[in-house]
């Protein structure tokens, strides 16, 4: 009777699933540290958000009072057009659209700050008004002390979607979920397979070595599968982290899950390769992890870091992943328009896998 090698793969995959169920270490890792991470960042408060603004394209900014502003280092400027600014708005990405207008060149008060903002913004707009009102208090000490005042503001507030903590965190906390399971998990499973010599007694077996690599990599997505739902329904229940479209965006996150974690074993794979023993897998795989972990936006937006490491940021692979779950779970956009990010992970999976060809070692 012919050799069933896709029987064979599946027997290994289940007894490879099987195994990671009954390490209290892997299930810790996966299930508990994520939640850890979600539970106290669900819980902060968010007293100190940064506070970032755009400017009309109609403002007057030949004034002191524009020019003070911009010099806040508590307000961030974003450069943008009228129509993005409102969508950034309406997500609650950015505080407040000013628009500084000239209203009495010769008397008081000369100009009015009309302050558009949306509901989604609400606990940030008390904050900027301050800031604003002590930046015209300023200039009315300094060159009209007894004059009425140099500005008002005036507010409108339009329709907006709250974006919470937890909108920005679970994503990041999923991705780095990912990145460690894939690295980490793949790196150990195959060093100790080649130790133990497992894989040996595998190559006395009719089995192909193709099969073999697929079987466990299936057990380990598998795994990481369920640890996903485990993450996306405990955020969305207990947090009420957005899903915009429903199931279908769970759905979208599921498969930006699998294509995150596929790529990420093959960093696990290279890390197995390079391992001359057990001890040195996890200096090699902090490598990979680590820099993402702090740099790839998890737990706070790129932006807040310095211009000169921008870039690099932008070229770590979970950056990507990270950006495109969040374009997917609050703005609705759908993997289609995740291109620029799914173009990057294919990149690194390439360049990953061809690497992991390379030094992956059986023996």
């Amino acid at each position: 009777m012919k050799y069933n090698q896709l029987r064979a793969m599946m027997a290994i995959a289940k007894a490879s699933l099987s195994s990671i169920f009954r390490s209290p270490s892997a299930v810790i890792f996966s299930f508990l540290f994520p939640i850890i991470f979600i539970l106290v960042f669900g819980f902060l408060s968010s007293s100190s958000p940064v506070i970032k603004i755009a400017f009309d394209p109609a403002s007057s900014n030949n004034n002191e009072l524009y020019k003070l502003l911009i010099e806040k280092s508590s307000l961030k400027i974003i450069a943008a057009s009228k129509e993005k600014s409102l969508n950034e708005l309406t997500r609650g990405h950015i505080t407040a659209i000013l628009n500084i207008k000239e209203m009495n060149p010769t008397g008081f008060p000369k100009y009015a700050v009309e302050l558009t903002t949306s509901s989604a913004a609400a606990d940030r707009i008390g904050l900027l008004q301050s800031v604003i009102q002590q930046v015209i208090a300023e200039l009315n000490q300094k060159n009209f002390p007894n004059q009425p005042t140099y500005a008002h503001i005036k507010k409108e507030t339009i329709p907006g979607r709250e974006y919470k903590t937890i909108d920005f965190i679970l994503p990041g906390q999923l991705g780095f979920s990912l990145l460690s399971a894939g690295v980490f998990g793949v790196a150990f499973i195959f060093f100790n397979l080649r130790q133990s010599l497992v894989l040996k007694r595998f190559f006395a077996t009719p089995i192909k070595r193709t099969y073999i690599v697929f079987g466990e990599g299936l057990g380990r997505i598998a795994f990481q599968m369920i640890t996903a739902v485990v993450i996306l329904t405990f955020g969305h229940f207990v947090f009420q982290f957005t899903l915009i479209n429903g199931i279908v965006t769970f759905l979208e996150l599921m498969l930006l899950s699998l294509i995150g974690l596929i790529i990420f074993m093959g960093f696990g794979f290279v890390v197995s390769g390079l391992a001359t023993s057990e001890s040195t897998i996890p200096p090699f795989a902090n490598l990979v992890t680590l820099p993402q972990f702090l740099l790839a936006g998890t737990f706070f937006p790129i932006e807040n870091f310095p211009n000169w490491l921008q870039p690099i940021c932008q070229l770590l692979p979970l950056t990507h992943l990270n950006q495109a779950m969040r374009n997917v779970a609050f703005e609705g956009a759908h993997l289609s328009d995740c291109y620029p990010q799914l173009q990057i992970l294919f990149i690194w999976g390439v360049v990953v896998y061809a690497l992991a060809i390379k030094v992956f070692k059986w023996e």
